[in-house]
This record gives structure tokens, sequence and C-alpha cells, in this order.
């Protein structure tokens, strides 16, 4: 280390804490320093590679409304576009240009993919978010769709408080559609019934998104200009690393490296030491071996809940609402099969009729998987043979340590692989390969001791050298866009461009997206 220069430690080498690294070089004389408890870069938006194929670890669109973030992509993995790509997928031969290389010859870039998601609901498809189309009501059929649409107007003329996340979607949906395709699903995922659960995740998540929003999305589809913005459940098109998102958190080490920051692998954060009040060392266990590095500033995005754990004196009510919060944990099983049985009745082209989905909701009560990727869809590139193969990411939300996480690993591959032949999507001898992976605290949870956040949050404020960035570092359901900006936001208040505060401010209600873009 240059003695000259202050340093600046990162906990995690996820999307925001090597944003926060990348930042710092770029526009400071800080020297990060990032401490990653794993052996990978990436956090949960890593690839795992698995006997050749790609696991994308819950999935993730590179897509945002901030030109900082979008711009920052662009930079360190060029976009080729869609054309090339899938014309090669399709058997044509690729309109191969200098703006448009082979993608089959260019190993860092990324893609321009189609956004298709679906609901599997009654053993038939229905559009994410729920369109007006004719096949949604003939799946649905004349009863159902009647008190939909009765429950709907219901919503619109009266409307409810927002007490809960079942409020939030009940207002926006009304309770037929809400009980068809969200009170089930969101059960499964955090294992609370929504009206348990605070409303701020549908602000964070879905925010501006209804009934009414899908329809007028629709119906004004053929008359908006290229580029018009849309909310962000509802774009059509994203970018993608031709393998997987963990292509480019590798690609942004890399560049942090070459600038001169210092990346250790296997090093978990296990106490912090405070002098008046701002935090002037970290300690961390690495191979068996407890160390200590000095600090000027520390960016943290270990879970909240370990983060006061680690903080010496913290308030007794911040430590106890840090240490009730709850989190989701998750279970990929990869299944590599020969086939899917559903055929593509959509109007997208694919090879060999594959649906065309990246990943599919699963609604049916009798199951308890929760979402189905398709690895073909996100990129070819993520499947070894992907011309006679089907690499699919069966996605369970479970907890740390209860029935389903503890279920030993051949034993709960065959209960899920038995899962998606009981709703009819694959057959058991079509399958030729399987893998589980678990990931814990995938998911930070808006309820339980969530509702005392503000104390903790509040004591968090006092340290001044303290900056908390990305999902699990906010305790905030974020997407790799906002981890980002998180960073960025903190490397400016860091600068003194801007309060502390703004970087609590990113997916908040206050619309960033359109405030960012104006920066």
């Amino acid at each position: 280390m240059e003695q000259n220069k202050k340093i600046a430690v990162i906990a995690g080498a996820g999307p925001a804490g090597l944003t926060a690294a990348y930042e710092l070089l770029r526009t400071t004389n800080v020297m990060p320093v990032i401490l990653e408890e794993t052996n990978q870069v990436g956090g949960i938006s890593r690839t795992v590679e698995y006997h050749g194929n790609r696991i994308d670890i819950g999935g993730h669109r590179f897509f945002s409304k901030n030109g900082d973030v979008t711009r920052m992509w662009e930079k360190l993995l060029p976009n080729q576009g869609a054309p090339a790509c899938d014309d090669i997928l399709l058997g044509r031969s690729p309109a191969v240009t200098p703006g448009n290389p082979d993608p089959e010859k260019v190993e860092r870039v990324m893609l321009t993919r189609h956004r298709i998601s679906r609901i599997f609901y009654l053993g038939a498809f229905f559009d994410y978010p729920i369109s007006m189309k004719p096949r949604t009501f003939l799946n649905m059929g004349l009863v159902r769709t009647c008190r939909a649409g009765f429950g709907y107007l219901g919503a619109c003329l009266f409307k409810r408080p927002e007490n809960s996340l079942e409020d939030f979607y009940i207002n926006r949906f009304g309770r037929p559609l809400y009980r068809m395709f969200f009170e089930d699903y969101t059960e499964k995922v955090w294992g609370v019934h929504p009206s348990k659960i605070s409303p701020d995740w549908g602000a964070q998540r879905v925010k501006g998104l209804s009934l009414s929003k899908a329809v007028w999305t629709t119906l004004t589809k053929p008359f908006r200009p290229s580029g018009a913005k849309v909310e962000t459940t509802l774009i059509e098109s994203f970018s993608y690393p031709k393998k997987g998102p963990g292509q480019y958190w590798e690609a942004m080490a890399d560049e942090d490296l070459k600038m001169g920051a210092r990346l250790e692998f296997n090093a978990r954060v296990c106490g912090l030491e405070m002098d008046g009040g701002s935090i002037k060392a970290v300690r961390y266990e690495q191979n068996g071996e407890t160390k200590t590095i000095p600090c000027d500033y520390f960016f943290s995005t270990m879970p909240v809940k370990d983060l006061v754990q680690a903080l010496p004196d913290a308030p007794e009510d911040a430590a106890r609402a840090a240490a009730g919060l709850p989190y989701r944990d998750f279970i990929t099983v990869g299944v590599l099969v020969k086939k899917l049985k559903v055929r593509n009745l959509t109007k997208y082209k694919t090879v060999n009729g594959l649906v065309p989905d990246n990943w599919i909701y699963i609604q049916e009560r009798s199951v308890r998987l929760g979402r189905l990727q398709i690895f073909n869809n996100w990129s070819p590139y993520m499947v070894q043979d992907w011309q006679k193969t089907v690499w699919l990411g069966l996605e369970y939300f479970c907890n740390e340590g209860d029935s389903m996480w503890n279920t030993p690993e051949r034993e709960f591959i065959d209960f899920a692989i038995g899962e998606l032949v009981s709703i009819g999507l694959i057959d058991r001898e079509d399958v030729l390969d399987s893998v589980r992976i678990p990931i814990k605290k995938a998911y930070p949870a808006y309820f339980g001791s969530y509702k005392d956040f503000g104390a903790i949050r509040q004591y968090l404020d006092t340290i001044p050298n303290l900056y908390c960035i990305g999902r699990n570092g906010q305790h905030r359901y974020n997407n790799m866009d906002h981890s980002m900006l998180c960073a960025m936001e903190a490397v400016r208040a860091l600068r003194g461009e801007i309060p502390k505060s703004a970087v609590w401010d990113v997916n908040s209600e206050q619309e960033y997206h359109e405030q960012g873009d104006k920066k």
C-alpha cells in the first residue's frame, strides 16, 4: 500500500462491493481492499459451472433505467447485440459486421435477449404480468374471468389501507387475481402469508405496476418510440453476458485488480474495531488465521444482522432488532434433460420447439417448486450442447436448517425431478444429469423485526465512515443495478458531493431511476 493513500475495506466481492472498488479507484485516492468470504466473485450474481453447463443463481437481467449503470456495463462488456446470436441458434448465417461480430468468436461479450417469463397455473401458461389476451380468458375459464373482472373493478372503487403486501396486491389487481396469481406464490417465496409482510416489498419490487398499467402498456406498444421508458417489470429485452452474469463480475474484478485493488478470498469479516465513533480496523478470518487490517472507511455488503453483531457496544434496541432480522434461503437444482414435454406455441422461433421463457413462475399448489429457469434461453452458451439438451434451474425457497434445507442432496434432487414430472413438464427417463446448490441469505425478508429497522439504521448512520451498500448491506431486495448504484452513491458521499442518506434512497419509493438519468 502506498503510505499516503487512505484505505477502504470492502466486505464482499458482489455487485456492490466490486463497483465500490471500481469507483474509488477511478475517482479518488483511496485504496480498496476487498474481503470476500467465498472463493469466487459475484455474490449471488455469480455463475456456477457444473459438467460444462452454467447456472445463473436466481436469474439476472442486465437492465437499468440509470444511465451511469448501463454505461458501466457497456464499458466492461461490449454489447454485441441479438441478431447474430439468434441467427446462430436458428441455423442461419449470422450478419457479422465490425460492430456486430460473431459471438462464437468473442469470449466476453453482452448479448441482447428477449425477455419472456410466464406463469404456469392450471396446467397452462399465463403471461406475466397478466395480460388481457384471449388466451388468458380461455385458460382462466368464464367463471374465473368474471370474478377477476368484478374483483378488479371493486379494487378500483374501494382502496384498502396498505398495511401489508396483501393490501398492496389487492389494491392493484383485485382479490380474485391476487388469490390466483400472488397469494400462494408469495407464501412459497417467503414462508409467511402476504398479510404478514410489509408493503415495502411491493413498493420496491413491483412499484408502478398494476393491471391498468399492464393493459395500457399493451395498448400503446405499437405507438411507443424506440427506447421509450416502461416499468421495469414490463421490459421486453435485456442485455446478458454470453456465459452468465458471473462473467461480468469477473471482468470487473480483473479491472479492479489492474487498477490497484487488493482482493482477498476466503476472508470472512469477524469483527470491527472502533475509535472515537469511527471504524478504525477490520478483523477477518482466512485459512484458520485471524488477521487485522486498519482502515479509513468501511463499505459493508455483509448482512446487516452480521454487521451489527461485529460492531462493539451497539445500542440494545438496534442489536435486538438486527439479531431478529429474517432472511430467506434458497436452493437451485440444476437438471439436464433431453427435452421438455411442453411445446412452443408462442410467436417466438426457438430451437427444436423449446418454449421461449427465461423463467417460469410455478403457481401450481401441488408442488413446492417456485420458479423454473431455462438457461438455453438466457444464453445458448450457458449449455454445453444447447441443440440437443435443455438445462433447467429449479428454484426452491426455504430457511437454513428447515426440513427442505436438511434433506440429503440426492433425495432432494429426486424430489425436485418428481415435481417436474408430476406437473407434466418432463419425463423422468429424459433426465441426463443434476446437481443441487444451496444459497444462504439470498433474500432479506420484510417481516419479523424488520418493522424496527429504523432503530438499526439510526445507529448505523452515527458511524461517519461506514457505508452500507447492496442487497444484504441494506437489508433491501435490490436488483444488481440498485446494488451498483448504491456503491456509486456511497463513493459520491465519501467525496462529499451528496449526503450519506442518499445511499439509502436508492430503490426507495422516490423512483430513483428517473432521477438518476438526470445526474
